[in-house]
């Protein structure tokens, strides 16, 4: 009996230190986990204004997973991105500005679809493929990406959606901008539609049931055509998917998660009118499909971090959501951006006549007043939303007027990360502003290169409120705005302040195609 006893006893003593055991080693995972290095999570909205947010205006749509961001985070209000699709990633993805040399250089677009539609042969296909890979902006040995940044650090890399910087891209080329994980589309203008017969996963191609049109049901610009149409597998519901797994896969180890959706880039394509419009009385098809497309923009931020909760990394996972440009129609009448300037064509110094989507019939205003759209040099075309949400690390319902540029996140993930930015980049940390410290390094200034010449071919932005815009540089011509008390670039004032003119002239000139300070050749 007594060794019936003691040998009892020493089971439950066993099972009791066992159960002390697994306790112990699941706080210790839980501590460890508490201590790594964050994961962070960039969502890269497309052509998104940051009118169309309601934390930044907007009172049609509503998008409450965003906004909440930013209550929970920082709202930056004076951050730019660039005027269009291919040079704003470069800048994010090189970390210096889009006045560099080669911040224009783009992929030729399209192949895929020729050959997808029988306009060329697969053999056809590979000539030009080859060529094209052996003449397509050379990647020097010593260049560094963002992705690379992250590696460095230790985390797990991963890019879901629109895989390079524009516009045609392959499997070796993601791999070299630093991502150990990549799905999505290797060509941007198949990502003008929403149903692609096929995407790409680490360089192995993978069917989208359902769809089968070569350009990947791209619907017509104005077109009430636009919901339910084109196939039957919508491409951000297949990203969606795949970040959800993502980060359940890799909720014991860092990561770092870029996500340049499509949404809401057109033309305007959606699977269903969201319940939010569908009874709408005064907005057009177009109009309620558009808005559905940034529901689902809010609503698929909303499931990210619901899973981020799910796994017990909301709390050491910083969140980064901005946009690549500034706001595009895609749901109503637009002026061309090569009107975008002046549209009816009078002086440059007329400039209250200029663009605007809160005067010209823009229901959502999605530039929030700002004069210009996507491809113009005013703020409409290049100032962007910045929301930073990071628990316990950033004060909640922060607004800071910080100078910053896509440029900046590469300088900012390697401080986060607490590696060794590479040398000779144009960004500037910003991370003592998201930790509510004193931000001791500042830029005078941020550059914006526009190739579009109807809309100023370049912009420089001061960190004392001015904007030079310029119009046409052989005639000497250019446009001063102190933004600082109009961002809505109603008042051209370069007539009172020439030698504010001649200052960020030099400046702004001594930048566009000027060298890469970060590259030995």
């Amino acid at each position: 009996m007594d060794s019936f006893l003691n040998s009892r006893f020493a089971v439950e003593t066993l099972m009791k230190l066992g159960a002390s055991f697994l306790i112990l080693v699941g706080c210790m995972a839980l501590s460890a986990r508490a201590e790594r290095a964050p994961n962070v999570i960039l969502i890269f909205a497309d052509d998104l204004g940051p009118g169309m947010l309601g934390c930044y205006g907007q009172d049609i749509v509503t998008t409450p997973h965003i906004d909440a961001l930013a209550a929970d985070g920082i709202r930056f209000t004076n951050y730019y991105g660039g005027v269009y699709c291919a040079p704003s990633r470069w800048s994010l993805l090189t970390g210096v500005h889009d006045g560099r040399r080669g911040g224009w250089n783009q992929t030729r677009a399209g192949l895929p679809i020729y050959r997808d539609a029988g306009n060329i042969s697969e053999d056809e296909y590979q000539v030009a493929l080859k060529k094209l890979k052996a003449s397509a902006n050379p990647i020097a040995p010593d260049e560094v990406f963002l992705g690379q940044i992250a590696q460095q650090a230790g985390h797990t890399t991963a890019q879901f959606g629109k895989l390079d910087r524009g516009f045609l891209t392959w499997n070796e080329r993601v791999q070299r901008f630093g991502w150990d994980f990549h799905e999505g589309y290797y060509d941007h203008q198949r990502c003008h539609g929403f149903y692609p017969p096929y995407l790409w996963r680490n360089g192995v191609q993978f069917d989208l049931p359902g769809n089968s049109d070569p350009h990947c049901g791209k619907t017509t610009e104005g077109s009430d055509n636009v919901v339910g149409v084109g196939g039957q597998t919508y491409s951000q519901n297949v990203f969606l998917e795949g970040i959800l797994k993502f980060i359940r896969e890799h909720n014991d180890q860092p990561f770092f998660l870029y996500h340049p959706t499509q949404l809401p880039h057109g033309p305007v394509a959606i699977p269903e009118i969201h319940p939010d419009f569908v009874d709408h009385p005064t907005l057009s098809i177009p109009e309620k499909a558009y808005a559905s497309m940034v529901k689902m923009l809010d609503d698929h931020v909303g499931l990210i971090m619901a899973e981020l909760k799910q796994q017990g990394l909301d709390e050491n996972t910083i969140v980064f959501f901005c946009s690549d440009n500034g706001h595009e129609l895609y749901y109503g009448p637009k002026p061309s951006y090569k009107k975008q300037l002046l549209p009816d064509g009078k002086p440059a110094n007329l400039t209250d006549r200029k663009w605007r989507t809160s005067e010209c019939g823009d229901v959502f205003d999605g530039a929030g007043g700002r004069a210009g759209l996507k491809r113009s040099g005013y703020q409409g075309g290049m100032q962007c939303p910045l929301i930073v949400r990071w628990p316990n690390r950033i004060a909640p319902g922060v607004q800071t007027d910080l100078l910053a540029a896509h440029y900046d996140f590469m300088a900012t993930l390697a401080d986060l990360l607490d590696v060794q930015n590479a040398a000779g980049k144009d960004g500037i940390s910003y991370l003592p502003t998201l930790l509510s410290n004193e931000q001791p390094q500042t830029h005078d200034h941020v550059i914006v290169n526009n190739h579009f010449n109807q809309m100023g071919r370049a912009a420089i932005i001061s960190s004392d409120g001015w904007k030079l815009i310029e119009v046409d540089r052989k005639q000497d011509r250019f446009q001063l705005y102190n933004i600082a008390d109009d961002n809505e670039e109603r008042h051209e004032v370069s007539a009172k302040h020439p030698e504010k003119v001649s200052q960020l002239k030099a400046a702004l000139l001594s930048e566009i195609d000027s060298p890469r300070p970060d590259l030995n050749n």
